[in-house]
């Protein structure tokens, strides 16, 4: 494996989109789980890199809860948020995906946006509340938990895919821009 300084501008960018995921997160908390956080970290991790995309997932996480209150969830959010911004650098920061047609990988981005949300995101903290509020951790608590929490799991699945298809192709195009002028290449 490389090993690749961070550099100053580096730093500042992945500062200023865990920023614009804080202040998504907070713009929208009147609607329940309705938040741009996993499309900037799957943007990050697109078009800055895996370690990027963890970066910007679990520091807009913790970031945010200094605002909507820090607790045992906080770590494992910050997990799956780092997760799911990591595995969008893996799966996208690659040459065919910056080739594709602009309507191709939108989509592909959509996709994996709904999916990572209900698969990942609900997958890991739907069972991790049951292992912070329960003393029994059985089969049918963790089917019960699950399948109670897939309706918001779902909004916040269709909510990302909307904030993907809104908001990712003028944040990539900046992001190319930003990486072209500050050689973050």
């Amino acid at each position: 494996m490389r090993y690749r300084r961070m550099t100053i501008s580096k730093l500042v960018v992945l500062a200023v989109l865990t920023a614009i995921a804080v202040v998504g997160r907070y713009a929208f908390s009147m609607l329940p789980n309705v938040k741009p956080m996993a499309a900037i970290a799957i943007i990050s991790g697109t078009s800055l890199g895996a370690e990027s995309g963890l970066i910007v997932g679990a520091f807009s996480m913790l970031a945010s809860n200094m605002m909507f209150g820090q607790g045992p969830w906080t770590p494992w959010q910050m997990f799956t948020m780092g997760l799911i911004g990591f595995l969008a650098g893996i799966l996208f920061h690659r040459k065919w995906f910056a080739e594709s047609a602009k309507r191709k990988r939108i989509g592909f981005l959509c996709l994996y946006g709904f999916f990572s949300i209900l698969v990942l995101y609900g997958g890991i903290m739907n069972p991790a509340s049951l292992i912070m509020v329960s003393h029994k951790l059985t089969a049918e608590n963790l089917t019960a938990i699950y399948l109670s929490g897939i309706p918001m799991d779902l909004v916040h699945a269709v909510s990302t895919v909307l904030f993907l298809l809104v908001g990712a192709e003028p944040f990539l195009k900046k992001l190319e821009r930003v990486k072209r002028k500050f050689q973050l290449l």
